[in-house]
């Protein structure tokens, strides 16, 4: 009972911004030789030729749910993520140029990820799909599926991400510095370094 609440209330919160994706959504169908041209124009140099950064602060992108990837984007232009770097790369581009994009890497296949500590990684496992119950923090399961493919439209794909791309985004959420999800805020509020880490390593190795 208690993951069916915190489900339905990581759906609730994040129902305003699925609308605002929704909102700018167009009709026409994503082009994706004009998305594999822009990427390469604008992103492959940090993000790898096709989607899968080999920079570990870099996340990858290949394979990620679409609307997920035009929402960032959204963000990053809008100053609703704040990061610098990505703004700039972001504000060069229109919408439709951001939904090429985005339904290219979505067909380029994920290359996986490995997990690194297996003292840490056992503590991750057990975080992400039971969570902490005494502080109640959600198990990540529930929202990034067991596998980390995530739930279209809604939660991203993580299988497979780098961890330090994963650790340095908790503690964004946690730090307040990323305020683009509240639901992730309130979780990552409630973990310490070493958790963060334990969950990051264990999703990297995620297939």
């Amino acid at each position: 009972m208690k993951l069916l609440a915190s489900l339905l209330t990581a759906a609730a919160l994040a129902a305003p911004a699925l609308s605002a994706f929704a909102a700018g959504e167009t009709s026409a169908k994503p082009d994706l030789a004009k998305g594999e041209a822009s990427f390469t124009a604008v992103c492959a140099a940090c993000h790898g030729a096709d989607g899968n950064s080999s920079i570990v602060a870099n996340p990858k992108l290949a394979h990620q749910h679409p609307e997920y990837l035009v929402k960032q984007l959204q963000e990053f232009k809008n100053d609703k993520r704040a990061d610098p770097v990505m703004k700039g790369f972001a504000s060069t581009l229109s919408d439709g140029d951001m939904q090429n994009i985005a339904a290219w890497l979505a067909k380029q296949p994920a290359k996986p990820g490995f997990a690194t500590d297996k003292e840490l990684v056992t503590l991750g496992e057990r975080i992400y799909r039971g969570g902490i119950a005494d502080r109640k923090v959600a198990a990540c399961v529930g929202c990034h599926s067991p596998n980390g493919a995530g739930i279209p439209v809604q939660y991203p794909r993580l299988s497979g991400q780098h961890a330090d791309y994963t650790v340095k985004q908790l503690q964004s959420f946690r730090d307040g510095v990323r305020k683009n999800s509240p639901q992730m805020k309130d979780v990552a509020a409630k973990m310490n370094d070493r958790e963060i880490k334990a969950v990051a390593d264990y999703i990297a190795g995620l297939r």
